[in-house]
Order: structure tokens, then sequence, then C-alpha cells
């Protein structure tokens, strides 16, 4: 059987190679939306594709002619929608679940293969490693144990995607709010959390909390 990992982001770049070391099925690669064609994928035909990380919109002829996986980092219903991961840190979660479940027409609506759960303690950029771990062991269970996908159940929470302005820390008031969104936001390809002034931007990365009340962090400052 033949399976597809797309993905964008490097740290997704090892996978395919372990799932072809530690499974009896054939693995490949796509990274560029160019590659996401019918007829490319007609000529692997593949069993599954799996998006661990993907930013395009998946064609309804794709997903209507192919199984399509996706990830989602929220213990669906609740949290259907963009930016999860920093919904759920400025909601005040510690924890939340990473749902693996097939693409339908809705935005996150498809059907659940299962749920895993998460931390959501650390920087961005460790969250996703540490989800990144939890995908590949999802991607070998929906394989290995051929998991058919049930339907969502619960009430839905919508999430919207958040903006680079909602990054701008000037009019935050607590101290663990300016950690969460620094720590939130430590990650390749995101929004740095900053602030401005008349004529220079300061942007945070790597913060730290030195006791209740001070944290430190690397600042870069940036002439307008």
């Amino acid at each position: 059987m033949n399976f597809i990992i797309a993905s964008e982001k490097k740290w997704n770049k090892n996978l395919v190679g372990k799932l072809n070391q530690d499974t009896p099925f054939t693995w490949e690669s796509i990274n560029k939306k160019e590659d996401l064609s019918i007829d490319h994928l007609k000529k692997i035909n593949p069993q599954k594709i799996f998006f661990p990380h993907w930013s395009h919109i998946i064609p309804k002829e794709i997903y209507n002619r192919f199984e399509c996986v996706v990830f989602h980092m929220t213990d669906l219903p609740y949290g259907r929608g963009g930016s999860p991961l920093q919904n759920l840190i400025v909601r005040g979660h510690k924890s939340t679940k990473v749902s693996a479940l097939k693409v339908g027409d809705g935005i996150d609506t498809g059907d659940i293969y299962l749920k895993s759960p998460l931390s959501l303690e650390g920087t961005a950029k460790e969250i996703f490693e540490r989800a990144n771990d939890i995908i590949s062991e999802q991607i070998l269970t929906i394989v290995n144990k051929e998991l058919v996908p049930k339907q969502q159940t619960g009430e839905p929470t919508i999430f919207k995607r958040r903006t680079p302005e909602e990054s701008n820390i000037s009019e935050l008031n607590e101290v663990e709010d300016i950690y969460d969104y620094i720590r939130m936001l430590d990650a390749e390809g995101y929004p740095m959390a900053f602030i401005e002034t008349k004529n220079f931007k300061f942007e945070f990365n790597a913060v730290e909390k030195v006791d209740n009340n001070s944290l430190t962090a690397n600042v870069r400052i940036i002439k307008k």
C-alpha cells in the first residue's frame, strides 16, 4: 500500500524516512502545493494522504477521490478554526488534544480517527515538536489498526484566526499574560510578540520566568 505525507514544515522532514523504516508500506512526501495535483496523485495512488502541517486549501476533487487526514490541536469539536495553539493559551488552557480527522467540506468538521493528549507548556516551537511526535504515532496507529473515523460529538466552539496586530503586548496588565504571549508566538513563521514606539518596534522571544513579578527575554529592536 502507498501513503503520502504532505507537509511544508521542516520538522516533518524526517517523518517519511522513519515511516518507511517502521512500516511495510511505501511512503512518499509532498512539500509543494503544485505537487498536490490529481495527475500526480493518480500516479502514486495512495491509500491515504496525511497532512501534518499544510497551510493551503485541499481541493475538493482531491479529498473526494483520496482519503485525506489532517491534524488539529484541539479537542474537536471544541476549537474549530484558526490559530488553535494561540487561542487555547490566551484562554488559559494548560493542555489540549491533537485530533486526527478526515477532511470534508467543512472547516475541522470531519470524522475523528483518534485524539491524543498534548501539554501546552513551553514555547510554541517546543509544543509543535511534541505535537509532531504525537502526530507521527497517530499516523502509525491509523495505518496499522486501520482505524475508521467516527462523527464528532459535542457542542462546537469556533476559533477565529489571530492577526499579527494581536501580538502587541503593550496593553497587557499581568506578567503571566506577557509570558504566555511571548512563548505562544515563539516559533518559525509566527509574528513575534512586540511593542511599538513612534520610531521603533521591539520583538520578544526566549522568555523565562524570574519570579512572579518579572521575566527575562531576548529582544530584537527594529527601526521603523
